[in-house]
């Protein structure tokens, strides 16, 4: 039975959503607290969070930012506003789904087994050097330490792992985000491979990007 976090400070919908998943076989928890989301959702160990834009006194996507620091959690975000802004932000800064208020509870339902499909269908462990990458939990393992990943950070070391000592275009890598549905413009995709660069360099794994000045990337 997958768990689900409902994060909404609308009492009434709170409750709703999470009677009809409750019915809908999932086990469901609430947050009421909304003084540190970020903390409570790493603590809750959930398969999947419904993330609220609009909560008191805070950003549901800078919270989401800060969470995709930490966390790799499949998130759906809700909003009461049609808003294209708001949208292409929330994807850009690692939302899973975006789906807008009133909702069709079964489109609900489609759109997180969607989730779940393409998590189901890219889980996997991979081993470069002295490293496994675990894409089912979005970390990095070492000597038996978890280092953890954005999900750009995972997608992006997928693949070169699977591309090692094969020049990897820059082009090649956007597209292949975005094909992941991933919001990711060539700003955002050297600012992802120097967070990246940083992460290996704690395990040990120093210099082993390689740029290739005007094409591309090379892990060697």
């Amino acid at each position: 039975m997958k768990k689900i976090l409902i994060v909404e400070d609308d009492i009434v919908l709170r409750e709703e959503l999470a009677k009809f998943l409750t019915h809908s076989s999932y086990q469901v928890d609430v947050l009421t607290d909304f003084q540190d989301v970020v903390s409570s959702i790493l603590l809750s160990q959930v398969d999947m969070v419904l993330l609220d834009i609009n909560l008191p006194n805070q950003n549901g996507e800078f919270i989401l930012k800060k969470l995709r620091l930490e966390s790799n959690v499949p998130v759906i975000m809700l909003t009461s506003y049609n808003n294209d802004s708001d949208e292409v932000l929330s994807m850009s800064y690692g939302a899973d789904d975006y789906i807008t208020k009133p909702y069709n509870p079964t489109i609900l339902l489609l759109r997180m087994e969607a989730i779940w499909k393409r998590y189901d269908k890219n889980s996997t462990l991979l081993n470069y050097e002295s490293i496994v990458l675990n894409m089912d939990r979005g970390i990095i393992l070492f000597e038996g330490k978890d280092y953890y990943l954005t999900k750009n950070e995972m997608l992006i070391l997928k693949y070169f792992i699977l591309h090692r000592n094969k020049i990897v275009p820059r082009e090649d890598l956007m597209r292949y985000l975005w094909d992941s549905e991933e919001f990711i413009d060539d700003n955002t995709l050297s600012v992802n491979i120097s967070r990246l660069r940083r992460k290996l360099s704690e395990v040990g794994l120093v210099d082993v990007i390689e740029t290739r000045k005007g094409i591309g990337y090379l892990l060697k």
